[in-house]
């Protein structure tokens, strides 16, 4: 790594885009993982399928109860 970097030539916000959405990643805990997989599998349909399916499930219980 260099001691200084020469930035005099950059452009301020080249790389920023308002209207840009960020998908969060999420990590499931190996045992869990094992689990949905296994299900999802069975089922012959990705886990991120059966993951959005559940908490989808889980929202509508929640709102149900409220």
């Amino acid at each position: 790594m260099k001691s200084e970097y020469d930035f005099s030539k950059a452009e301020q916000g080249k790389f920023y885009h308002p209207d840009a959405t960020f998908h969060y990643p999420i990590y499931l805990e190996p045992d869990v993982e094992e689990f949905v997989t296994k299900i999802a599998e069975d089922k012959k349909i990705e886990v991120q399928v059966l993951v959005n399916e559940w908490l989808r499930n889980n929202i509508k219980l929640i709102q149900s109860i409220e």
